[in-house]
């Protein structure tokens, strides 16, 4: 199997894993919900982590891959406030801890990369 064969099964992974952890662990992603958010942060860790799920299953399906991948571009820029709040939160926490949430700051930027290359290469599919 190639790297590019490859690219969109190990993105689907990483999303389904992450899903996954959304209801496996939920007090852990309640806590980084911007409250500015209506609702509770439960059901945003719930929406966020069965989107996650559908995108893996979008973007091991050939058919659906494209928009699969298109969406989680978009999904990856639209967590960011997340990943602030929780970088935010944690300044005062132990250097590791920190050193984490801040670390996931500029991950989001290959993600949406990862996922628009994923799209690009996914040809005329969707």
């Amino acid at each position: 199997m190639s790297r590019s064969e490859r690219s969109p099964l190990l993105l689907a992974g990483l999303l389904a894993t992450a899903g996954v952890a959304h209801f496996a662990q939920p007090r852990t992603f309640d806590a980084i919900v911007p409250r500015s958010l209506p609702g509770t942060p439960r059901a945003w860790t719930y929406a966020s982590g069965a989107a996650e799920l559908a995108l893996a299953a979008g973007l091991a399906v050939p058919r659906t891959r494209k928009a699969a991948a298109l969406t989680a571009a978009a999904f990856f820029a639209g967590v960011f406030p997340a990943n602030v709040k929780m970088a935010w939160d944690w300044r005062h926490r132990p250097a590791p801890l920190k050193a984490a949430a801040y670390g996931r700051l500029p991950v989001q930027v290959p993600l949406v990369l990862w996922a628009r290359d994923v799209a690009r290469n996914a040809g005329g599919q969707s």
